[in-house]
């Protein structure tokens, strides 16, 4: 049976290391494309990959949300008329909130919108909105803490 290409490359560097033991600098070549230069990629590649999970467990345990803190969430909304909308919404939120509400139709196109506040803790908001034509759908674009200029 034939050996493969590496094999031989090992069989011969090792049959050069026993006959000429001054000579290790012949024998570096072809042990280095059977095994590659040593544990010096594998220690640095093992300290990378514990530096990045060290890195990613830390940036997982401080993720606070991009909410920052505040969290709605809407009940119901109806537009009984073409000049205004309702919303009632949950809000909690520590400080207190200020909430963007935006009406749109049909076509989503945005026909009202006003801002809301809410007092600290969870709270539920029912709010209206003047629109200039008849709303499809109201939503909470956005709320934020009271005070904060983010």
């Amino acid at each position: 049976m034939q050996p493969t290409p590496e094999e031989d490359a090992v069989t011969s560097a090792d049959t050069a290391a026993q006959t000429t033991a001054d000579a290790p600098a012949a024998t570096a070549p072809a042990l280095r494309k059977r095994h590659g230069n040593g544990p010096v990629f594998f220690v640095l590649g093992t300290l990378f990959a514990l530096l990045c999970a060290v890195g990613w467990g830390y940036s997982v345990m401080n993720y606070s949300g991009l909410g920052g803190g505040v969290y709605h969430q809407v009940v119901t909304f109806s537009a009984p008329a073409p000049d205004q909308a309702t919303i009632s919404y949950e809000v909690n939120s520590r400080g207190g909130a200020e909430c963007l509400i935006v009406a749109r139709d049909e076509q989503l196109v945005e026909v009202g919108q006003t801002r809301s506040t809410a007092e600290a803790g969870n709270r539920m908001v029912t709010t209206t909105v003047e629109t200039v034509r008849q709303a499809a759908t109201v939503e909470v674009a956005s709320c934020r803490e009271q005070g904060s200029q983010d």
